[in-house]
């Protein structure tokens, strides 16, 4: 028998040594699991570059089995891609700014072709009198100026009238679309001037002029949204609405000049349409609404606002003009391309939402 203190003594080692191993546990539990979330959220944020470099090899091995070519190292093709990333590219640089704030605008398609239509006509007015370059000027201001209407009739009804969203800008879908058929007489305008068809069509040591305006423009928008405090506020207004509004955002009109910017971003996707094709078309951006909020959610943005670059959306329209010219390289019916866009954005929000339960975020459930 041992004494009644020698067995306390051994039932209290005992216990420490339980105790010991459990916190031991507990810790090398808590490491792995918060090595697995690291390695998913950095999945997750890395999900558009992987997924680029995924279809770029995926074609590159098609077309060196099949054609007996190559798919990414042929000028060409990188030309094309390009070109065909402009115009969804240039409506996803405003609706990035747009879905970061919280919102979305529906509107930007027809605001394109608004835009095209308007500077078509200008054009044509006063080609007689102003010659080629002073009608281009005009025409180019006269669009812009023009574009800054819907967006600021969408960033009213937001900011100041409450609506949502989402039913504030599809009405103003409606009446852009409406406005913009009636212009053109239900059809396209033509268009004839030397200075938009060098600018539609022309290149500059072998780049697209109308790729390079597009490059300038993405700088401009990149320094917006990560340099000045412009940018930094549309984050905080994305990220907590009444938290900004206590720290003395003026909400209202960041939100009313967001959707200007958006509506401007759309119109001058239009002037580049009209460059590249010499006729403004009201329907110019019907079939890239899709293409640029997919754009900007394929890039990592979060449709619950508070997240999203300008080079995450540069990437997202990378990776849908590759899957449209890739499609067409492979030789797959074009209807294809609406199928692989939309199964693409319901990848990346789901991979958002789960990047959100994984950092702790608001998803919303039923």
């Amino acid at each position: 028998m041992f004494p009644s203190g020698a067995g306390n003594a051994s039932g209290g080692g005992t216990r420490i040594i339980r105790l010991f191993s459990t916190v031991v546990d507990t810790v090398t539990v808590t490491e792995i699991e918060s090595g697995r979330a690291n390695w998913l959220t950095w999945l997750a944020a890395a999900r558009a570059w992987l997924f680029l470099a995924i279809l770029f090899a995926v074609f590159e091995i098609w077309a060196r089995f099949v054609y007996h070519t190559t798919f990414l190292f042929n000028p060409f093709n990188v030309q094309s891609i390009a070109v065909f990333a402009v115009s969804p590219l240039l409506l996803a640089l405003g609706q990035t700014l747009v879905i970061i704030s919280g919102g979305i605008d529906l509107s930007v398609g027809f605001t394109m072709g608004f835009a095209a239509v308007v500077f078509a006509h200008c054009l044509n007015l006063t080609a007689g009198f102003l010659g080629p370059a002073g009608s281009f000027v005009f025409g180019v201001l006269v669009a812009l100026l023009a574009s800054v209407l819907p967006g600021l009739i969408n960033g009213l009804l937001i900011a100041k009238l409450k609506v949502p969203p989402f039913i504030g800008t599809l009405g103003m879908y409606g009446v852009a679309r409406g406005i913009a058929f009636l212009l053109a007489g239900g059809t396209t305008v033509p268009v004839s001037n030397n200075i938009l068809a060098i600018l539609g069509n022309g290149s500059i040591f072998g780049f697209p002029i109308i790729v390079l305006v597009t490059i300038i423009i993405v700088a401009v928008m990149h320094f917006v949204l990560s340099q000045s405090r412009y940018g930094q506020h549309v984050y905080a207004i994305g990220g907590n609405r009444q938290a900004s509004l206590r720290a003395g955002i003026n909400v209202a009109r960041n939100t009313i000049v967001l959707y200007i910017l958006s509506a401007i971003c759309a119109a001058i996707g239009g002037i580049l349409y009209t460059a590249r094709f010499s006729a403004g078309a009201a329907q110019a951006g019907e079939p890239l609404l899709l293409d640029s909020i997919a754009a900007v959610v394929i890039g990592g943005a979060s449709l619950f606002g508070g997240s999203g670059t300008v080079v995450g959306t540069i990437i997202g329209a990378l990776i849908i003009a590759v899957i449209q010219y890739g499609l067409v390289f492979v030789n797959v019916e074009p209807f294809w391309q609406f199928v692989a866009v939309g199964v693409v954005i319901v990848i990346s929000v789901l991979v958002d939402q789960s990047q959100r339960r994984v950092a702790g975020g608001k998803v919303d459930e039923e």
